[in-house]
């Protein structure tokens, strides 16, 4: 496990940085030019949200794009929102922090979401159920409690997972235009962009997010590949290789290595990330569930598996080029992110990789790959914000009035939700100074709805025994994962600390044994078991 990563800068008091900090970072090839780009494309972002507002007739419409997606939009739209801004900065991270061994991960991504797709595991079925959102399937499976249950669970982990995406997407911006330097710019960032991401998704809701991420899929492919080109040209793959070997060892390879920062339980702990990337994270199904067919749905898994792989090795790349820019060609950065000096401060790691391409692209070309940064920023929030605000309504508020709510009402509640959740976010990124690393956080706090989500999704789906029971001893037994989180073991008092890779593997097995018992011991009486299309028959 990668240990001690800040998610701040090192900032002081009043928001200023070090002086050697700050000079370290005003090298930047960013131009008005480019601002002018970044604005651009802006402004297309706006009108999108107006123009999808004309196509939002009922909730089909708004949270699932009246289930008429096909397999080739589909893909970008998949591909457009796992590629989010908040992927590329974590993944850079661990690409600067863990070199070359951190590729398991991708591999692992990219493999499951495959055979997800070869087999249809879980996102078939619930799509031939034809629900919206997984806690719709919680109460046709299990009841209505286990509904409210797993909404609250489902949008408390959502939303506490996306907390710092805001944040640590600015700290893009701010570090690759070289403002990094102003105490002011990392929240006035924030505020911008979350004012921009609110008002096109209240007003077009999936309709505006699927044409945004197209969009964004489009210039970010070709960003993308420009930018990774650009980067071996400047170091050279040998070099690059062998910067890695010198300082990182063996470990910059090879995950399992002895002194590494992964370890057999964070391999493992990935592998059923990979299944929850692709089949149980909401945002993720939502778009299985909005594809025209089945066939459809299982070709989108199979080609998005290449993307879902690539999401995270180009972000990893890019993270290994920063570290060999720092420690061989740029001492004023050395000495920024390690200082020799004891106790000096260092810049937060975070801003590594938008630095070196601050400082390696040319005008004209690093505002072209911001505007695709901003696009993938904003489909990754429009994505999350639609989904968790929708489940709070769909799943939680419409079953506790009865289903008694008109979709006026639910489209009105599900656009303030959006509304409530972006400034919990704004406030949670500017207060929250834990000291989990960026991935490690986002895992831990997704388990929470995950975990128990596993449980469910293969016991309702797979298991004509599965008891409600079970279900809801399941979700409760998921909420332990909290304890994967820095300053919730610092509150208990574990200095030591247990690493988040082995409270999720633990969570895991907690969930599972909790429906197993919970449905042996409190079996649902016959009569309450309703037969549903797409649920176990023996």
């Amino acid at each position: 496990m990668i240990r001690g990563v800040s998610v701040r800068p090192n900032v002081g008091r009043r928001g200023v940085m070090d002086a050697s900090i700050a000079e370290a970072v005003r090298g930047t090839n960013f131009s008005p030019l480019d601002w002018g780009i970044v604005g651009v494309y802006l402004a297309a972002s706006l009108l999108i949200g107006f123009l999808g507002r004309r196509y939002i007739r009922n909730m089909a419409d708004f949270i699932g794009a009246g289930r008429a997606v096909g397999t080739r939009l589909g893909i970008a739209t998949m591909t457009g929102t796992e590629m989010g801004l908040i992927t590329v900065m974590y993944s850079a991270q661990k690409g600067f922090t863990g070199g070359f061994a951190a590729f398991h991960i991708a591999l692992f991504a990219g493999l499951v979401a495959f055979l997800v797709g070869v087999t249809g595991f879980i996102v078939v079925r619930l799509r031939e159920l034809r629900v919206l959102t997984i806690p719709e399937f919680y109460e046709r499976r299990f009841g209505r409690r286990t509904r409210i249950l797993g909404g609250i669970m489902l949008a408390f982990g959502g939303i506490l997972n996306m907390g710092l995406f805001l944040k640590v997407g600015s700290m893009f911006i701010v570090g690759i235009t070289g403002l990094s330097e102003h105490g002011w710019a990392l929240p006035t960032v924030m505020t911008v962009l979350l004012v921009l991401v609110l008002v096109y998704t209240v007003l077009g809701g999936m309709v505006s997010v699927i044409v945004t991420d197209y969009v964004q899929f489009v210039v970010l492919s070709v960003g993308l590949l420009l930018a990774t080109g650009m980067a071996i040209a400047d170091l050279g793959w040998r070099p690059i290789v062998d910067v890695v070997l010198a300082e990182k060892g063996a470990a910059g390879f090879d995950p399992l290595a002895e002194g590494g920062g992964f370890g057999w339980d964070y391999v493992m702990w990935m592998a059923f990330l990979g299944l929850v990337n692709c089949a149980l994270w909401p945002t993720a199904v939502a778009r299985a569930l909005a594809m025209r067919s089945v066939h459809e749905l299982k070709r989108q898994y199979r080609w998005s598996s290449i993307s879902f792989m690539i999401r995270h090795l180009v972000p990893y790349f890019w993270g290994i080029c920063a570290f060999v820019f720092v420690m061989r060609h740029a001492p004023d950065l050395r000495e920024a992110f390690f200082p020799a000096e004891e106790g000096a401060p260092a810049l937060d790691n975070l801003y590594a990789m938008p630095i070196y391409l601050g400082r390696l692209l040319p005008a004209g070309l690093i505002g072209i790959l911001t505007a695709a940064m901003v696009a993938a920023f904003m489909s990754t929030h429009d994505s999350y914000l639609l989904c968790w605000s929708s489940v709070i309504v769909q799943d939680v508020v419409d079953p506790l009035c009865g289903h008694r709510l008109s979709t006026p009402r639910r489209i009105f509640w599900t656009r303030t939700c959006i509304v409530l959740i972006g400034l919990y976010i704004l406030y949670w990124g500017l207060v929250y100074h834990g000291q989990d690393d960026i991935w490690d956080y986002m895992a831990v706090t997704g388990a929470i709805y995950f975990s128990g989500a596993f449980a469910l999704l293969v016991g309702g789906l797979y298991v004509k025994r599965a008891s409600s029971a079970g279900a809801v001893m399941a979700l409760c037994a998921g909420s332990m994962a909290v304890l994967g989180l820095g300053p919730v073991q610092a509150m208990l008092g574990l200095e030591e600390g247990i690493s988040g890779a082995k409270v999720g593997l633990m969570t895991i097995a907690s969930t599972t044994l909790a429906m197993f018992l919970g449905s042996v011991l409190f079996p649902d009486p016959p009569q309450t078991q309703t037969p549903m299309k797409g649920a176990p028959t023996s």
